[in-house]
């Protein structure tokens, strides 16, 4: 008996055992390579090899409540507690991009791309080409200045190339990141970056099928569990939990609303609209989401500017100012501008400016402050030219790019490209150029003023300190310092270009030039002849303001087209635990079965949910397949009732290669968290006897209930088994690339497995 133990050949061979410094709450291999993702309890993120080696650890400042990797594996996302989705470079863990898409928590995500090539509509492949770099350098970055902190804006500084490879997303496969909250919302973005659509799944109505009735049912307090993107983008199934309510139509004037018990759900959302229409997208996903980065570098280009420009007026008022109290302690009646005016046009000083010009001001100060002023000047310069002025440019020709796209109706009106928002976009693209171009001039004007009034005074101030102070000045007639003193000594057109006051304020203009401003730009074709009364910041309000518009046109537009496409009751939720649902083991995935796609759900039935029905996992595959597809030969409703053997309980379940699961059996013996054994299990799913069921929707119908009489027992000499000596806990974490599992045992250690003996492809990987 010994001898036929030995020579039996175990599915799992065990590679690692290490420690952990923390309990891991959620495990997620990398799908490309040998790279595991983790959680801790903490909150922070670790990166592993294969071989256990440590590459990074982030801490995103927030509690995470979900991870998923994108499908090519050089970016991960990551759910946090207050709805924000974060995207983190694998290489470092860098910040890459967030996006604030949910007001709760999310918890579930899922990353998707297109499998297939795209193909126009004669047949033939049709690639994507990104015309920009033809005709621009390389797009600028948000500028790094004294004042931005890193992060605040939602990218990493530019020393990093990663934000590069983010942002090119014309080089990627078409694919859409799937987010779930709590509070029964689903948002979608394609490339991670580019929000292209959010539905409620509590406004989804499903028709039942009940005698001599018309009745619709929809779910209320309704929160997400688990989302799965099909890999042809064409459906998204939903696993969530909530009050299953049913309105029946008793006449044409009277309506009933019957309330059901709180159960776990599954729906099947139609997202057709991404595979028909997935060309169209990700032209407009190129675009549009490149349009959105180069927006955050003009934001935090005026920022800076701003910044770097109060702070230069500060120190230049901290000096001047204290001349207006010299003047009223001598008892004169003037003000800083006619002191000084008197001083170039008379050559002969008041005790006031004496006593500023020599002792509070002195030659050390007209030199710090013309520094610091003349100095920001060329920074701010710098900014435009490196920054703002090639962000503009490029947006511009972008926008003109979309427009061109919105005037082919017949392709792009229906995911809402609109042409007359996408034309107005483009004229206020138009316009931030005008006014970056209006700033440049206004800044060299008022600088080149600033330096001469500097120079000035630094010459009075050398004489005042060499000669007697009743001895007359040498004139200086200088008609830059009159139009300094009199336009620029208390006034700052910088700043007000720069500021984006809440106030209605606005730049006065004569009528005159209005007049001709207005018929200038109707003989150009514009409508927008009041740029001249605007500010900078101003104009880039209206600019985000008008893209914003734009854009959210196709979000609203894909987010109608998301449509129910069925609605599986799986099991009552037993009232005495409120959460039991989030720690109830769940796994989503699609194969491969004759040429189409074929879903498997599986979840464990909570005890108490069936009464003759306990310690058991459903297993549902063909959901997504309506009543039409059925008709059309494929795969009907089926599902199947695993008991879990006598002494054991569930711990995790993942669905793993072409039709397998793997199952993480705890001993129910055990008399502490710590003690006892465990044991991981692979189940052959094409070998267990699926039963067809009823595709009906009614109220408080559990379709799985049908199963009570034809449970299938698992036994644990029947299946592929290998023993665990210590309880485990999940998650259990499963590559279904190269067959390598991730488990963790209560005593914070890391168990991880070769199945089926990969070893050979999982030594390649290192």
């Amino acid at each position: 008996m010994e001898t036929d133990e030995a020579q039996r050949v175990l599915p799992f061979q065990l590679q690692f055992d290490k420690p952990v410094a923390s309990q891991i709450k959620i495990a997620e291999w990398n799908p490309e390579k040998d790279l595991l993702a983790m959680v801790t309890e903490d909150s922070k993120i670790l990166l592993h090899r294969f071989n256990w080696q440590r590459l990074w650890t982030v801490s995103p400042g927030k509690s995470i409540t979900s991870l998923c990797w994108r499908p090519d594996g050089k970016a991960i996302a990551v759910g946090l507690e207050d709805g924000t989705v974060s995207l983190h470079d694998v290489e470092n863990g860098k910040l890459l991009r967030s996006l604030k898409s949910h007001g709760v928590a999310v918890v579930s995500l899922n990353w998707e791309e297109d499998g297939q090539m795209n193909k126009d509509e004669q047949g033939s492949i049709s690639t994507y080409e990104d015309r920009t770099p033809h005709y621009f350098p390389p797009p600028p970055r948000v500028p790094r200045m004294p004042g931005l902190v890193s992060g605040d804006t939602g990218f990493i500084d530019d020393s990093e190339d990663s934000f590069r490879e983010l942002s090119n997303s014309s080089q990627q496969r078409f694919n859409i990141l799937c987010s779930g909250d709590k509070d029964g919302f689903i948002c979608f973005s394609i490339f991670g970056i580019f929000s292209i659509g959010k539905i409620n799944i509590h406004n989804f109505f499903v028709p039942t099928l009940l005698m001599d009735t018309k009745a619709e049912c929809r779910l209320q307090n309704a929160s997400v569990h688990k989302v799965a993107l099909s890999k042809d983008l064409c459906h998204l199934i939903v696993i969530c939990s909530g009050e299953l309510s049913e309105d029946r139509k008793e006449s044409e004037n009277r309506s009933m609303t019957q309330h059901g018990v709180r159960g776990l759900h599954c729906t099947v959302l139609d997202t057709s609209i991404f595979w028909k229409r997935k060309n169209e997208l990700h032209q407009v996903a190129q675009q549009a989401s490149n349009i959105e980065e180069l927006v955050e570098v003009i934001r935090a280009s005026l920022s800076v500017m701003h910044k770097q420009w109060s702070d230069a007026m500060h120190t230049f008022h901290e000096k001047f100012d204290s001349l207006s109290n010299l003047i009223i302690d001598n008892g004169l009646d003037s003000c800083p501008q006619e002191e000084f005016l008197s001083l170039l046009g008379g050559a002969r000083t008041s005790p006031a400016v004496h006593q500023f010009l020599v002792n509070s001001l002195g030659e050390v100060g007209v030199k710090r402050v013309s520094k610091a002023v003349c100095g920001a000047g060329k920074e701010l310069q710098l900014i435009v030219l490196n920054h703002l002025q090639p962000a503009a440019e490029i947006i511009a020709f972008r926008m003109g790019e979309l427009r061109g796209l919105s005037r082919w109706r017949a392709r792009y009106q229906g995911i809402g490209l609109d042409e007359a928002l996408i034309n107005n976009a483009t004229e206020k693209a138009g316009m931030i150029l005008i006014q970056v171009e209006r700033f440049i001039r206004v800044l060299s004007t008022v600088v080149q003023q600033f330096s001469n009034f500097f120079n000035w005074l630094l010459k009075c101030i050398k004489l005042l300190m060499s000669e007697p102070s009743d001895h007359h000045l040498l004139p200086y007639n200088s008609e830059l310092v009159v139009i300094f003193l009199k336009f620029l000594y208390d006034q700052d057109p910088v700043k007000q270009l720069l500021e984006a006051s809440e106030a209605d304020d606005h730049i006065e203009v004569g009528l005159e030039t209005m007049q001709r401003v207005k018929e200038l730009v109707q003989f150009g074709g514009f409508s927008d002849f009041e740029y001249l009364q605007r500010t900078l910041a101003k104009e880039f309000q209206q600019v985000e303001s008008s893209f914003k518009e734009a854009f959210r046109m196709p979000f609203t537009t894909i987010s109608r087209k998301i449509l129910c496409g069925d609605l599986l009751p799986l099991c009552p939720l037993p009232p005495s635990s409120a959460s039991l649902s989030s720690t109830i083991p769940m796994s989503v995935s699609y194969y491969k079965s004759q040429h189409m796609l074929l879903d498997y759900i599986s979840f464990q039935i909570p005890d108490g949910s069936f009464s003759g029905v306990s310690n058991c996992i459903g297993i549902v595959r063909g959901f997504m397949h309506d009543s039409i597809s059925v008709k059309r030969g494929y795969t009907s409703l089926e599902a199947v009732l695993l008991c879990v053997p006598g002494g054991y309980c569930c711990a995790d379940l993942s669905l793993y290669k072409e039709s397998q699961i793997v199952l993480l059996l705890n001993e129910t013996t055990a008399t502490s968290e710590s003690s006892g054994n465990a044991s991981m299990m692979i189940v052959q799913v094409n070998d267990l006897p699926f039963v067809s069921i009823s595709r009906s929707t009614g109220l408080n119908y559990w379709k799985l209930h049908q199963l009570e009489d034809s449970v299938f027992h698992l036994q644990m000499e029947n299946e592929k088994v290998r023993s665990i000596p210590h309880s485990v806990i999940a998650p259990l974490a499963v590559s279904s690339s190269r067959g390598v599992a991730c488990v963790f045992a209560a005593r914070k250690r890391a168990l991880v497995y070769i199945l089926e003996e990969d070893e050979d492809e999982v030594s390649d990987a290192e």
